[in-house]
């Protein structure tokens, strides 16, 4: 009997109800967390590479990604072909690490592959919390330490662990434990908190570092964590230099370096498929979600051999962590990645388009910063260039006008007044160039409504 004729509470599954219902349904079972982006919220229902569908067919250019999630495009046909073949030959849906599997294993040999040298172990997770908390757990039981230093404006997940190292007040609950967590000041160059410019700058942030491990700690830590670029924080993109000094000084005093690559990973920075390894960071395990599945829900947590052999004797487990559809869609993505030259494309976009969006800073004074890598770009809107106030009412305005011309842009930022670029990677010159141009008119109409 179909779904369509069977009485009682189901709903048919090929019907696509009105906005107004899934809207009625989510506000009587959602939590009120579960927010959304417009004033008159999406209702996507296709994808194909860079494009996004609404229910009435429309068309969108998607350059948030998924919340940077997409990296080898929407419905990728390489993965598609796979993921149908495996449904099609009865392969497993479900098994654990606790059988062998040579989707993940697969995965891990190419991981590895990919990692700096002297990173050999992978555990695999359902998201870039969980590979977070994975770190997290690893470094204090190789180290014997507890305390674990974050920076201020770093995200590192959704989870009870994870979000004692938020540096917003706004995902933080009063709950939150956040004992044994110290934070340092972000190395934010477009709001040095030192009050230096890029030509006076000494990393006075990494000195800094230091100077909170040894008046907020008992001198020992059991990790240090960082994105190479922050997300959440806005796209603050820091100087190599700064993650070169940071890693001396907190392997002085014992920590193991975590570098946080949920975001930065999967080629997005232009670089390699890990940023950490392109900018030469001496990390001791690496974190990874988001774009390495392409959207399907897998991560990675990736360490030194000695760090694992530390864990020799206990027992960890993950039910879904490793699962075959999760790993053949990661493996076959970071085939697609090397074999369509996305990392490359990545960073030629990249740099075209941070070109094209200083040119719109030249015109439009709301735009106080362009700053990023590779295909990871946060735009810093102000109200003003000199005092730098938040423009959080115009980025939300300009969140509006974009996605009324087939845009869909995010944003990020404690004062959410960054926007947010991080489409697929292979976005083309085409495609970059009506987001230029959808943000130019966007800007135009603000500032003719302020002036």
């Amino acid at each position: 009997m179909s779904l369509a004729a069977e009485p009682g509470t189901h709903k048919p599954l090929d019907i696509i109800e009105s906005n107004e219902q899934l809207l009625a349904t989510r506000k009587a079972h959602f939590p009120p967390t579960a927010v959304h982006y417009y004033q008159k919220p999406l209702h996507l229902v296709r994808a194909k590479g860079c494009n996004v569908y609404d229910e009435q067919g429309r068309e969108y250019l998607d350059v948030i990604g998924g919340i940077v999630c997409i990296s080898a495009g929407h419905n990728h046909p390489k993965i598609q072909q796979r993921m149908l073949a495996m449904i099609q030959n009865d392969e497993i849906q479900h098994t654990t690490t606790l059988y062998l599997n040579r989707y993940a294993t697969r995965l891990a040999e190419k991981l590895a592959q990919a990692a700096p040298a002297g990173i050999d172990k992978v555990a695999f997770t359902n998201s870039g919390s969980e590979a977070n908390e994975v770190a997290l757990m690893a470094a204090r039981h190789a180290t014997g330490e507890t305390t674990v230093m974050s920076l201020q404006h770093g995200y590192h997940g959704g989870t009870l662990g994870t979000l004692a190292h938020c540096g917003h007040a706004s995902w933080r609950f009063k709950a939150q434990p956040v004992a044994h967590t110290v934070a340092a000041l972000a190395p934010n160059c477009y709001r040095c908190p030192f009050k230096q410019e890029p030509t006076t700058c000494h990393l006075e942030c990494a000195t800094h570092v230091e100077e909170t491990i040894q008046t907020t700690t008992h001198g020992k830590l059991a990790a240090f964590i960082a994105e190479p670029v922050m997300g959440v924080g806005g796209f603050i993109t820091p100087p190599e230099a700064y993650f070169h000094q940071v890693a001396k000084i907190v392997k002085k005093y014992g920590a193991k370096y975590i570098s946080d690559e949920v975001q930065t990973g999967a080629g997005r920075c232009g670089e390699a498929f890990l940023a950490t390894k392109s900018m030469q960071i001496d990390a001791d395990i690496i974190t990874m979600a988001k774009g390495f599945g392409n959207g399907a829900a897998a991560g990675a947590t990736l360490m030194r051999d000695e760090i694992a052999a530390s864990l020799s004797g206990k027992f960890h487990f993950n039910t879904f962590a490793g699962d075959p559809f999760q790993a053949m869609q990661a493996l076959t993505t970071m085939e697609i990645i090397e074999d369509e030259q996305l990392i490359e494309n990545a960073r030629a976009m990249g740099e075209y388009l941070i070109e094209q969006l200083k040119a719109l800073q030249s015109r439009h004074p709301l735009i106080g910063d362009v700053r990023g890598r590779g295909l990871l770009i946060g735009v810093e809107l102000v109200k003003d260039r000199i005092t730098k106030d938040y423009a959080t009412a115009e980025t939300n305005q300009l969140m509006e006008l974009t996605q009324e011309r087939g845009v869909l842009i995010g944003k990020g930022g404690l004062f959410g007044n960054v926007v947010r670029i991080a489409p697929a990677l292979s976005i083309s010159r085409t495609q970059c160039d009506q987001l230029v141009q959808a943000l130019d008119e966007s800007l135009t109409v603000i500032e003719k409504s302020n002036a």
